[in-house]
């Protein structure tokens, strides 16, 4: 049996986490939702790692693409109540984890996201998108809500108003509309996704990881403070970053007009 995530880690430190469910659309059931937040935690640990893309394997010829069309709903009818609850407990974890990684993770968005595929990608740092995308969190169509964090997320990203209207709705949007609503910040060809991905990571991979590292804990946390609070975390965050060597070679590269060689220490 193949991998439901599979794995690459390039040079430059770049991890590319791919969805490997292809025949059910990468649809999320409890052996791809545990490996995920199982890589996930484990890349915490290596410092090698300064950038994670997660995407969707490509589909078998004749199919759409797919990020991930969220829940695997046939898995979903063979589950007792207290499987579900359990189900859902894990995609809750496997989402904090991806929103509280290490490192900054970019979602490459191929083809639909719905459910679970929507809140996967709002737990991501940065979100890219096809222009094929087709997204949505559909949950109250089936009678439910988004139990993946979606009625926490999407009002953070997109605010209060729109977010009710998408969730109460269950409507399915497009990229552009996406685009539109900042709940992704690019749209590409569907040829070019990989290529934009990996071009925003090795942006962002060639930069202090300390200090990405630091920025966003900073981000992450004094967004959900008060500017009170979030001031002090700020400064505790840049306290991190002046004993480090990468600071000192970053003042040493300026000085002798060359590019700094960042080690993370």
């Amino acid at each position: 049996m193949s991998a439901v995530v599979l794995q690459e880690k390039t040079e430059e430190g770049i991890l590319i986490l791919t969805l490997n469910r292809p025949e059910a659309m990468n649809c999320m059931n409890f052996d791809m939702i545990e490996t995920l937040g199982t890589v996930i935690k484990e890349s915490n640990f290596d410092m090698s790692i300064r950038v994670i893309i997660i995407t969707g394997a490509n589909p078998p010829e004749g199919k759409k693409a797919s990020f991930s069309a969220g829940a695997d709903l046939a898995e979903r009818r063979k589950l007792s109540d207290d499987q579900v609850r359990r189900f859902i407990t894990t995609v809750r974890g496997t989402m904090i984890a991806v929103e509280n990684a290490r490192v900054p993770v970019i979602a490459a968005i191929n083809g639909y996201a719905f459910g679970g595929g929507t809140e996967l990608a709002m737990a991501c740092d940065l979100r890219i998108a096809s222009s094929n995308v087709l997204m949505g969190l559909t949950e109250t169509s089936l009678g439910i809500i988004p139990g993946g964090g979606g009625t926490q997320r999407l009002p953070r990203i997109v605010g209060v108003a729109k977010a009710k209207e998408l969730i109460y709705t269950a409507r399915r949007f497009g990229a552009r509309t996406a685009l539109e609503i900042g709940l992704v910040s690019r749209v590409v060809d569907p040829a070019q996704l990989m290529d934009a991905a990996m071009e925003l990571a090795g942006e962002i991979a060639k930069n202090g990881p300390i200090g990405v590292q630091q920025a966003k804990f900073a981000i992450n946390y004094g967004s959900e403070s008060s500017l009170g609070v979030a001031l002090p975390l700020e400064s505790k965050a840049y306290e991190i970053t002046i004993p480090t060597e990468d600071r000192l070679e970053a003042l040493s590269a300026f000085a002798e007009k060359r590019k700094p060689l960042f080690k993370g220490t």
